[in-house]
């Protein structure tokens, strides 16, 4: 397909804060994500912006799964100059990083590319997004932050970076705010020491793991470093919050669950165990934050069940997923899906009890598969999951909304 320019006219609603029409529950990877608010812009008139249509290519025929189940490759995008290492939902775009540094602004569900920004920084490794802002996290120990803006080309403006100017002017003076990161070496208590893993967002704070094993907690409204959390044993790799929760995991094998009450600093309230010697590469949690499953280097996807005091957890399954390690999991209503170092894609089936059935695997990408992203948006009777890879694509499918459909065949795809 040719190079495709065309000129369209910006919806009425800011950019980035288009509410998707959601009709199945969704929970993703923590590298994975918030969908942006719908809160106004004083940058937002309405005004018109060039995009191309990136080449793309197009496979359509149904795979069979199950029985009628059937799934459906949609695209492969390319254009990231290293491998994608995270996606994030943001309205009615979705974004996906490299660590090629380079961070793409796609189109849903026509799959257009629309911008690119974030070029010349640290390599990406997670990234969020909230009101107006996009959140980047970067193997340089640093966060960007990036406004939303229409008044020039540059749609993402970069405008900060954690810590601030302002955060460090307030406390480097004082030898009490330094730490030992390693021996004959300190930093500020607001600092991470190593790359930054992952990412995720909750009522007015922004929280980041790090391979140095701290979570930091960052306050969205001065971007101000609240709290700086010994939290784990070894690196952080993934995290998700829920239900005034959040959960980290972690190399070092466990799922720790964090909490606070009223102004006071977070504290652990549980510990999930996993495998022993089995690093734990992601997170997730159900929208009811009854359930928490996570991904183990040794292929496995297990699942918790949690108390409703969010005090005592308990193993409830284990299931033998992929051959190599699971590197990401996400939610989407009653299926959960696990992307693999074998460059395969599990479709499971949540069951009573916290447990999983198989229902297929989804493949076609040349290397591990490092991130995914289900979109809440209902197309054709399913919705799009996106899976991005070491291969430097980020591939789409079409994914049924129910286990049982009939005829899926007989459906067709419209992409807008």
């Amino acid at each position: 397909m040719d190079l495709l320019a065309s000129e369209i006219t910006t919806p009425s609603t800011p950019l980035l804060f288009a509410a998707a029409t959601s009709t199945i529950g969704m929970s993703s990877t923590s590298s994975s994500s918030s969908i942006c608010s719908s809160e106004a812009s004083e940058d937002s008139p309405a005004i018109s912006f060039r995009f191309e249509l990136q080449d793309v290519k197009y496979d359509y025929p149904s795979k069979s799964l199950s029985g009628a189940y059937t799934y459906r490759p949609l695209a492969v995008l390319s254009g990231h100059v290293g491998p994608v290492s995270c996606l994030a939902l943001c309205g009615e775009f979705i974004l996906s990083a490299s660590q090629g540094k380079d961070i793409i602004v796609w189109q849903q569900p026509d799959l257009r590319l629309f911008t690119k920004f974030g070029q010349g920084d640290g390599s990406v490794k997670a990234l969020v997004s909230v009101g107006n802002k996009v959140f980047t996290a970067h193997q340089d120990s640093r966060i960007r932050v990036w406004k939303v803006s229409r008044r020039s080309e540059n749609v993402f403006r970069l405008v900060d970076t954690l810590p601030t100017t302002k955060d460090y002017l307030g406390k480097f003076m004082k030898q009490s705010n330094y730490v030992q990161t390693r021996r004959h070496h300190k930093k500020l208590w607001i600092e991470h020491a190593d790359s930054i893993s992952c990412l995720t967002v909750y009522n007015g704070l922004i929280y980041s793991g790090s391979w140095d094993k701290t979570l930091k907690v960052w306050r969205i409204s001065d971007l101000k470093c609240l709290e700086s959390i010994k939290a784990h044993d070894d690196a952080i790799n993934g995290l998700v919050a829920c239900k005034g929760i959040v959960y980290s995991a972690s190399a070092d094998g466990k799922i720790k669950a964090w909490g606070k009450e009223g102004k006071s600093s977070h504290s652990l309230k549980g510990i999930l165990e996993g495998h022993k010697d089995v690093s734990l590469n992601s997170v997730i949690v159900s929208d009811d934050g009854k359930w928490v499953y996570g991904g183990g280097s040794d292929g496995f996807v297990m699942g918790w069940e949690g108390s409703y005091d969010f005090v005592s957890w308990k193993m409830v399954s284990e299931t033998k997923a992929h051959q190599m390690a699971v590197l990401c999991i996400c939610l989407a209503g009653e299926f959960l899906f696990s992307g693999s170092a074998d460059k395969n894609i599990g479709i499971w089936k949540r069951e009573a009890f916290g447990k999983l059935s198989k229902v297929g695997v989804i493949n076609g990408h040349e290397g591990p598969v490092k991130c995914l992203q289900a979109s809440p948006n209902i197309v054709g009777g399913g919705f799009l999951l996106y899976s991005g890879g070491l291969d430097k694509s980020l591939r789409v499918w079409w994914v049924p909304k129910h286990s049982t459909l009939q005829n899926t065949e007989e459906k067709s795809i419209s992409l807008c």
